[in-house]
């Protein structure tokens, strides 16, 4: 069942704005199929909303090309345009080093055999904690920055993130189940005897696998949002 005409208007005119680009109906049809408009169901709302003046648009022979009114933007001035260049190549320069961490850790997962003993295991997992913590915390200032990289770039970052995040759980599953069977009717404390072992759960240092996972989620929502 294809949005009424209102709603249909409200998905072109958000999806005009977002990419800010010249547009013509193919290009917007093509894109909006996910929210099941036809061609000419769009280009009725394309012509709608440059009649309402709410976009511009510009004819080409037969063909018209549409495009979001640049007044609703704000135009940065030569300096704040200087400063969005620096910070775009510090940010270039982070995206780099993360990549290389990322390759590095990609690395060493792949190294890993598949009969680890339970010590190997625990050392892995806080290893992997470790480096899952420091891309979050790089992931956060790419975040909160001018995002000037290119989405590409940015989104490559985010699935490589995602698979640490698969991977942790994976850890975290391996380890449970190793765990599990090594402790089933064990006739000492279990509390005593993992004490005694030096193992500690994400838990008992600080960490929550939950909150880091969620930040895939909440990239994803931010990302629609700008």
């Amino acid at each position: 069942m294809a949005p009424k005409s209102d709603n249909t208007e409200a998905i072109v005119l958000n999806f005009v704005n977002e990419q800010n680009r010249p547009l013509n109906t193919q290009n917007a049809a093509d894109a909006l199929q996910k929210f099941n408009l036809k061609k000419t169901a769009v280009q009725k709302a394309l012509d709608s909303l440059a009649d309402a003046g709410k976009i511009t648009f510009k004819e080409y022979g037969k063909q018209k090309v549409y495009i979001a009114r640049q007044d609703q933007y704000e135009i940065p001035n030569n300096e704040e345009l200087a400063q969005m260049k620096e910070e775009n190549a510090k940010l270039q320069e982070q995206l780099q080093e993360k990549k290389k961490t990322i390759s590095e850790v990609e690395s060493e997962i792949k190294s890993l055999q598949s009969n680890l003993t339970l010590e190997e295991i625990q050392e892995k997992d806080t290893k992997l904690r470790k480096e899952v913590k420091e891309m979050e915390e790089k992931l956060i200032k790419l975040r909160e920055g001018i995002t000037l990289v290119r989405p590409e770039d940015k989104k490559a970052v985010e699935d490589m993130y995602s698979d640490k995040i698969n991977q942790w759980r994976k850890r975290k599953r391996m380890f449970r189940d190793i765990w599990d069977t090594v402790t089933e009717n064990f006739p000492r404390d279990i509390k005593e005897f993992k004490e005694e072992l030096g193992i500690e759960y994400d838990e008992d240092v600080g960490l929550s696998f939950q909150a880091y996972s969620d930040l895939i989620q909440h990239g994803k929502k931010r990302g629609r949002g700008q």
